[in-house]
């Protein structure tokens, strides 16, 4: 029987782009868990979307051996985690899994604002951290300053640092002793009724859904009569087995064990990430506790192309859910796009990723509207209603005031960055709540914001005026009353609810300035002129003309009196005139999203 003691569970955690991959990788070579021959860079990283932008989208578990020089042969399973601050919620569920945490620090960039945040996440779940610089192999590589940086950080001792590089495998031994002396091995009693938390899953089209689990107490065999603790759903266990590059079946797993369950589920909504796996005839007393439900940030409609397609959409959708446990949806209708479905995101990379992965692993050819967060508004009679899209806000007249969401936005730049970042996040109506020099050349800014203000582009811009060095992550705080109101846009009078968005009164007009130049440019000419308003409620705050498409009908004219064209072009003028009544506006599907894309 393995024994619990020789079992070690840790994740990796650091900011995008630190080299976390990479050093995954090494450490896979280096216990041998993965030949040479099937060696690529990334090898976690198994999907298409994550090696082609570099980043870690998805968190993936992997079982390791390392054989000690004493002999003894240690279990590793390593949980990787993405980096991105939209990922935050698949870090919080690798990190409920395990025992310790390896924070990867890049030695040629520092302490990054994701870093920060997902240290804080691991020891409040009282994670044993070792730290690691990783890329010392760089010309550029500030060990000394970036270990100053981890001592301020942790509190740790200069030893307890290790140095690595990913790309030469030098310091990878160093890590594997570290991670078997100091993460502590798992505990849990193996004759305790079973509690197995679950961390993530996925679809497979052959055999359904496939759990992904860390065991805390007791034992699950193949066929043992399992129960989902808040879904209170049964099933049968057909196959448990361990991760390693393939699923290898095993007769049981134990109390410290991490592995996967196949129960032969079609429905995705049957198994829920965080819940509790126990047994039917002698179920634990309470589930696992500690794990939150996640909480979409930004919202926005995603409809498809063809309306015939609505149905192969939702099926689509429900599949990702199960590998993207962040994704919300539910169906909804709007009158210029059809039937479509409104998803919550974690951010705007989430939503990108999304509709990408929609496109690529399903066929889908989607339309995203205007992303949007969600608002609180109090009516007269002292109601409470949520306001998911800018089309539920009810009439002016009887609202008594609308609240919106505030973030703290954490952001660490260098010191010669300061105005610029002061100036983007006080545009945004950001409010400056600390100053904090991290170490000379690294200062950490805080700021109060509407979420809403970031949604957009905020992060395009951060990444712009700090020449690439500010670093971004935020968290949610509470919603505070706001003077906000709904900016609809007008074609020829009619209104477009899918260009509907709402903003705060100060910034509506500049807004309405924008969006009516823009669409000016996107839009294509008809045969008759099209006016493009931006109103909020009955009062126009902005206008931009589309001049009419004009036909040469004189060019079959030729020779003759001039009373002939005269009168081409006033039977054409009659025409026109009709048209302007009856004629409704082509929107291409490209303008919904450009829209947004100014050019400052």
């Amino acid at each position: 029987m393995k024994k619990m003691e020789k079992i070690r569970n840790f994740c990796v955690i650091a900011h995008i782009d630190h080299g976390k991959s990479t050093l995954s990788d090494r450490l896979l070579e280096y216990t041998s868990t993965i030949s040479e021959r099937d060696m690529q860079n990334q090898a976690l990283d198994d999907m298409e979307l994550e090696r082609e932008r570099g980043i870690t989208i998805k968190s993936h578990a992997i079982q390791m051996y390392y054989e000690r020089e004493g002999g003894d042969t240690y279990t590793l399973n390593l949980i990787d985690t993405p980096g991105h601050v939209d990922f935050s919620y698949e870090v919080s569920k690798s990190i409920a899994a395990c025992e310790g945490a390896l924070l990867i620090v890049d030695a040629t960039q520092g302490i990054q604002a994701q870093t920060i945040s997902n240290l804080y996440l691991a020891i409040d779940n009282d994670l044993e951290i070792i730290p690691v610089i990783n890329k010392i192999d760089m010309p550029n590589a500030m060990i000394d300053e970036v270990m100053e940086q981890i001592l301020d950080l942790t509190g740790c001792e200069l030893e307890d640092i290790l140095l690595a590089s990913g790309k030469t495998g030098e310091g990878i031994e160093g890590i594997l002793e570290a991670i078997v002396e100091k993460i502590p091995a798992p505990s849990g009693n193996v004759d305790a009724p079973l509690q197995a938390l679950i961390f993530d899953s996925e679809f497979n089209s052959y055999r359904g859904v496939i759990a992904y689990f860390r065991v805390f107490n007791g034992r699950i065999k193949k066929g043992d009569k399992i129960k989902f603790y808040h879904t209170n759903k049964e099933y049968t266990a057909d196959e448990v087995g361990i991760l390693q590059m393939d699923k290898v079946p095993q007769n049981e797993l134990l109390a410290g064990d991490v592995g996967y369950v196949i129960t032969g589920i079609k429905q995705s909504k049957e198994i829920k990430v965080g819940d509790t796996i126990t047994h039917v005839n002698n179920p634990s007393k309470e589930p696992i506790d500690g794990f939150e439900d996640v909480k979409p940030m930004v919202f926005a409609g995603i409809y498809p192309m063809d309306n015939d397609d609505f149905e192969d959409l939702r099926d689509s959708l429900e599949k990702l859910q199960l590998n993207d446990a962040a994704l919300v949806w539910e169906p909804e209708t709007s009158n210029a796009l059809g039937f479509g479905f409104r998803c919550g995101f974690l951010g705007l990379l989430h939503l990108e990723i999304v509709q990408e992965r929609l496109s690529r692993e399903f066929d889908q050819e989607v339309l995203t509207t205007v992303p949007n967060v969600t608002y609180y508004a109090y009516t007269t009679k002292k109601e409470k209603l949520i306001i998911h899209t800018p089309n539920d806000l009810p009439d002016p007249t009887n609202i008594d005031y609308v609240e919106e969401p505030y973030i703290v936005a954490q952001i660490i730049s260098k010191p010669e960055f300061i105005g610029p970042i002061m100036n983007l996040c006080l545009d945004k109506r950001g409010e400056l709540t600390s100053q904090n020099y991290l170490t000379q050349d690294r200062v950490e800014l805080m700021f109060d914001m509407p979420l809403a203000e970031i949604v957009l582009d905020f992060y395009d811009k951060l990444k712009s005026i700090s020449k690439g060095y500010a670093s971004f992550d935020y968290h949610s705080k509470e919603f505070r009353r706001s003077d906000l109101v709904k900016m609809d846009i007008l074609l020829n009078g009619e209104k477009v609810d899918a260009f509907s968005f709402l903003i705060h009164r100060e910034k509506a007009r500049g807004m309405g300035l924008k969006m009516v130049k823009k669409l000016r440019e996107l839009l294509h000419k008809q045969q008759f002129k099209i006016a493009i308003q931006a109103a909020i409620g009955q009062t126009i705050v902005a206008r931009e003309t589309l001049s009419a498409l004009r036909k040469d009908v004189t060019a079959k004219c030729y020779g003759g009196d001039i009373t002939r064209k005269r009168k081409l072009l006033e039977k054409q003028k009659k025409g026109k005139k009709r048209m302007r009544q009856f004629g409704s506006v082509q929107v291409p599907q490209k303008a919904f999203i450009e829209v947004l894309k100014f050019d400052e």
